[in-house]
């Protein structure tokens, strides 16, 4: 069974970023269905996003960055990132991290 986990780097503080709501979705043409959704913990992780099998597909992981930099105090510019992906192997973990500023944000396939 494919599984996906995430976790937030906070670039700016440097620190792990806790508290963010993270979304799993299954990504069909114009449609989309929430696969599972999280609260990254201290540690900045969400694992076991997907409570069932995940196919070969496209999927989304959907981040609410702009309420975790409210709650800080912090003006950003994105209100949430979107990071869309695919599963080609659905025998692998596919592990997507999000480093993340006020203005910015970068990720790549980690393990």
């Amino acid at each position: 069974m494919s599984s996906v986990s995430t976790h937030i780097l906070d670039l700016a503080s440097g620190r792990p970023a806790a508290d963010v709501a993270v979304r799993l979705l299954e990504v069909g043409g114009s449609e989309s269905r929430e696969i599972g959704s999280s609260v990254t913990g201290s540690d900045g992780r969400a694992s076991d996003l997907a409570s069932e099998s995940l196919q070969v597909g496209e999927y989304r992981l959907v981040f609410e960055t702009g309420s975790y930099f409210g709650n800080q105090g912090v003006k950003s510019f994105h209100p949430r990132v979107e990071i869309t992906f695919r599963i080609e192997n659905p025998a692998e973990h596919y592990h997507v991290p999000l480093l993340l500023s006020p203005f910015g944000y970068s990720t790549y396939r980690g393990s």
